[in-house]
């Protein structure tokens, strides 16, 4: 009898650790067609047609003939009406790398954190996603795909390893002109193919016609509290966890560069 109490106690012990043990390592949940991403939210993009200035000023013809995208999916937090915030941008490329604009308007502007490596989500900023192959999959602690955190003063954060963030001010030029509660955030951006190492020589890629990459944009919108109250994206993301564009490239849209407006 004490023999088979004894067996009893240890196959539940054993059942108890190994539920303890899966649920700590828990992969994340990718979306099914990791494997092959689909064309999400496809929008062609046209090559500029003048020289576009990093300077926050949107006078260039380029961006006149550029039309807007919405950033207004609700991806953390709640909705919100357009004074608190109201978010889109515009995409051109020319053979050295991607162009964004995008303008927030956002009645509290903050930076919290003098150190740009601490708690950047929990500050304003704007976030890039980037899959240049377009592959989709996951990029957590890779460079399938980078998730570049943009902070007010033009600082660029990712993650190359778990709990290890790093600066990428050379992959991003950016300025920020704000006025009142409106920013317009104009930003160069250097693309890289998925066997990029930290703090090696990266080769940056050239762009060409036709060529699809995964794309989304969001924002980290943080007026008063400790932690970050909302997260607008600009695509859409099925299921209850919609934060999963710093983990699945697959939720990434779809851009395809295109010679002409």
């Amino acid at each position: 009898m004490m023999k088979k109490l004894t067996k009893i106690v240890l196959l539940l012990c054993f059942i108890s650790f190994n539920g303890c043990k899966n649920e700590t390592s828990k992969k994340p949940v990718l979306e099914k067609e990791t494997a092959s991403k689909k064309d999400r939210q496809l929008n062609s993009v046209a090559k500029k047609i003048d020289e576009i200035i990093i300077d926050g000023i949107a006078n260039e013809k380029t961006w006149e003939n550029s039309p807007w995208i919405p950033i207004n999916q609700v991806w953390l937090g709640n909705a919100t009406d357009s004074i608190d915030f109201f978010g889109q941008y515009k995409l051109s490329w020319s053979k050295s790398g991607l162009y964004v604009l995008v303008e927030i308007t956002d009645d509290v502007l903050r930076d919290v954190f003098e150190n740009p490596l601490e708690r950047w989500w929990d500050e304003d900023c704007v976030e890039i996603f980037i899959d240049e192959d377009n592959s989709g999959g996951n990029h957590q602690f890779n460079h399938n795909a980078f998730a570049y955190h943009v902070d007010t003063y033009g600082n660029v954060v990712d993650i190359i390893a778990r709990d290890t963030p790093k600066l990428f001010n050379d992959h991003i030029e950016s300025k920020r002109v704000t006025l009142g509660n409106k920013s317009i955030w104009e930003f160069h951006i250097n693309l890289y193919r998925d066997s990029f190492k930290y703090d090696k020589l990266n080769q940056i890629i050239q762009l060409k016609a036709n060529k699809k990459i995964g794309f989304a944009i969001a924002y980290c919108d943080n007026d008063t509290s400790e932690t970050r109250e909302n997260f607008f994206g600009s695509v859409v993301v099925n299921g209850n966890d919609k934060n999963r564009g710093w983990i699945d490239a697959t939720i990434f849209g779809t851009i395809v560069l295109k010679d002409h407006h």
